[in-house]
């Protein structure tokens, strides 16, 4: 009710701006608890999550307001993504709405406050509750990409439920090439190293954030890829580069477009690396994700958890608390017993 009486304020702002307002909204909130373990309690990579709806990367970027979207219901949220050194990203424009297809389509370029900043905050909520993923990336500039994971893993696997390792964005120039099979099996192994030398009991399992954009040797190359390293899931996919025929505007900006949009697409790779992997590695679903019926559909498609991000721009902040809620009735209408059970149903 109150987001749809801010809204038109909000959209009058240029995009930048108002999701500026939005984190700062966020901060002045009153503290609430995260969500207790419930029906929908579901887990995956050893970690207990209470429902399976988070919070994608890219909406907090500087872990500013984790506890904040936890307190509204979200089972767990990934902050960032984080780079060892600050940067500023790319010119603006750089964030835009399309409101005629519920999408967005950013080039923002890992803009953050660094690894320094962030940690500074991340140590101060030392003993707060619930599942917080730390999504990790690489320096637009940086001369050894690898190292900046393994610098970036060393530094926040203490602070982290679970890290992410973000491979797939559009908009640093040669980042997706460390989704070639080589680059990426030579990533993981340091990344896992430097994750057991920082953690050596305890260590937080390792998330990778694919694109969807990609064939199907790719596909099955990294589903191997993950097995063999035991990662704790693959997150199934950030933005696509891709532009469907009847965009109604922006189409021709460069960057990645969620949203709407991106959901055929994005369903069909959780799918894709169902197959891959033969369910042997869980998965996370996002893109396109906005009302209960998606997220339900993309859990019996094969994801053992869902996030969103780009939806909310839409509906509001309580929009994750809504597909809990939808979440349960569905799964009880169906006659599943737990969200695990529901897994690759379809």
């Amino acid at each position: 009710m109150i987001f749809s009486l801010l809204r038109p304020a909000l959209f009058a702002l240029e995009s930048e701006s108002a999701h500026r307002l939005a984190i700062e909204g966020l901060k002045m909130m009153p503290h609430r608890a995260p969500p207790a373990p419930g029906a929908l309690a579901t887990k995956v990579a050893g970690i207990t999550f209470p429902n399976p709806v988070g919070v994608a990367a890219g909406f907090d970027k500087d872990a500013e307001v984790p506890d904040a979207l936890l307190g509204l219901g979200f089972g767990f949220a990934e902050v960032g993504s984080i780079t060892p050194l600050p940067q500023v990203g790319n010119p603006k424009p750089r964030l835009f709405r399309l409101s005629e297809d519920r999408a967005v389509i950013n080039r923002m370029g890992f803009n953050n406050g660094g690894a320094e900043a962030a940690l500074e905050r991340l140590a101060r909520r030392k003993g707060c509750q619930g599942v917080l993923g730390i999504n990790i990336g690489a320096n637009k500039d940086s001369a050894d990409r690898i190292a900046d994971y393994v610098l970036m893993t060393l530094l926040m696997a203490p602070h982290a439920s679970y890290l992410a390792v973000n491979i797939s964005s559009p908009n640093t120039p040669g980042l997706r090439a460390l989704q070639d099979e080589a680059a990426l099996t030579a990533l993981l192994d340091a990344v896992l190293a430097a994750r057991d030398e920082a953690m050596p009991e305890g260590a937080p399992p390792v998330f990778l954030k694919v694109a969807p954009d990609l064939e199907p040797a790719d596909i099955d190359a990294i589903g191997r890829i993950a097995l063999e390293k035991q990662l704790g899931a693959l997150i199934v996919s950030n933005t696509t580069i891709s532009r469907p025929a009847l965009l109604s505007r922006h189409a021709s900006e460069t960057g990645g477009l969620s949203g709407a949009p991106l959901r055929p697409l994005a369903l069909q790779r959780v799918r894709d690396f169902r197959k891959a992997t033969g369910g042997a590695i869980p998965l996370v679903g996002v893109g396109g994700i906005a009302n209960p019926e998606d997220a339900w559909e993309r859990i019996k498609a094969g994801a053992s958890l869902v996030q969103i991000y780009s939806a909310m721009v839409y509906e509001g902040p309580g929009l994750g608390a809504r597909i809990v809620c939808g979440l349960e009735r569905l799964m009880r209408r169906e006659g599943f017993a737990s969200i695990a059970e529901a897994v690759g149903s379809e």
